[in-house]
């Protein structure tokens, strides 16, 4: 989303925060409409305790959008411009994915290579977006 916004509309800070924030929310109902689906039974109802369950655990995709966020919230402070508020909230974005990466490999028991392994390939997916974002020379 990042790599896509552009300096178009009269509060482009202030209109990417509303999009990050709104764009985690419908990834996060998306993925929970996808997991309750696929993990329905035939002829079997989903009930609300199900939902919450479910919600609860897909809710770490909303909160990968509020540091990008808040990032672009806080870019002015920094004295940043436009482009410059972009990039970092890009960074930010790609240093808290490797982060989550490592720390979620770790927790489920990965080995400290395995962990690398799996923060270098998450990497190199952030770094696929960097280089698409620096093409489209936004």
């Amino acid at each position: 989303m990042i790599a896509a916004t552009g300096t178009v509309g009269k509060f482009p800070r202030l209109e990417t925060v509303v999009l990050l924030l709104v764009t985690g929310f419908v990834f996060w109902a998306a993925h929970v409409y996808a997991r309750l689906a696929g993990e329905r039974s035939t002829g079997r109802s989903v009930d609300w305790s199900e939902v919450r369950r479910v919600g609860r655990s897909e809710w770490p995709i909303v909160e990968a959008a509020v540091l990008p966020a808040v990032a672009v919230g806080l870019s002015p402070l920094l004295g940043l411009g436009l482009s410059d508020t972009w990039w970092l909230a890009l960074a930010v974005a790609v240093v808290q994915q490797v982060t989550w990466a490592c720390l979620g490999a770790l927790h489920a028991g990965a080995s400290h290579r395995q962990a690398a392994v799996e923060s270098a390939v998450n990497l190199l997916l952030g770094l696929v977006i960097v280089a698409a974002k620096a093409a489209l020379g936004h």
